[in-house]
């Protein structure tokens, strides 16, 4: 589908007279939502007044000028009004009317924080004195990575390991638990 000038024109007709753009796309046919806003800001016309604001501006202005009476002052007694006139007059502006969507009022969520859990400790240092390189790896050697392993200061634990297992005592509970223990954990019990 291609833009002709016919059909900008309908466009352009269609998008003052304040259709949306899926109301266009769909009397212009062939054409989808999305193409439709496109065109509409290639050719600037994504700021179109809304009707309904224009109406109820034109309608507050004259309504807030008959409200008060111009009282007679002097020059510099008027000079002051005025200056002081200017700030209730914006407070009293009324708010421009909403076509379409509107957002709505957001309630703020309040969460109650829990206590965590509690794990059982057990009082088990881990030496980390014997760390190693990847080249000094055996296979009685504990392979539980320690740091970054893009960093200089990489290394493993070292420790002597548990026979099948690749890993010392301390780092074996921490990475075999029971299925209970970790399903504990996942629902935060």
């Amino acid at each position: 589908m291609s833009w002709n000038d016919e059909r900008v024109e309908l466009l352009k007709k269609l998008w003052i007279d304040g259709m949306s753009a899926s109301q266009i796309a769909t009397s212009l046919g062939e054409v989808t939502r999305n193409a439709v806003i496109g065109k509409i800001h290639r050719l600037g016309l994504s700021n179109r007044a809304r009707p309904g604001a224009a109406v109820a501006a034109a309608a507050a202005a004259p309504a807030v000028a008959q409200s008060r009476p111009k009282p007679k002052m002097q020059p510099a007694a008027a000079t002051a009004m005025a200056a002081s006139a200017v700030a209730p007059q914006r407070t009293m502006r009324p708010a421009a009317a909403t076509i379409g969507n509107t957002a709505l009022k957001a309630e703020p969520v309040y969460l109650v924080e829990s206590e965590p859990e509690k794990l059982p400790t057990t009082a088990s240092v881990v030496v980390i004195d014997e760390r190693v390189t990847i080249m000094m790896l055996t296979e009685q050697s504990c392979r539980w990575p320690i740091g970054d392993p893009g960093s200089e200061g990489f290394s493993f634990c070292g420790k002597r390991s548990e026979t099948g297992i690749p890993y010392c005592t301390h780092h074996a509970r921490i990475a075999y638990q029971p299925v209970e223990r970790r399903r504990d954990r996942r629902s935060g019990h």
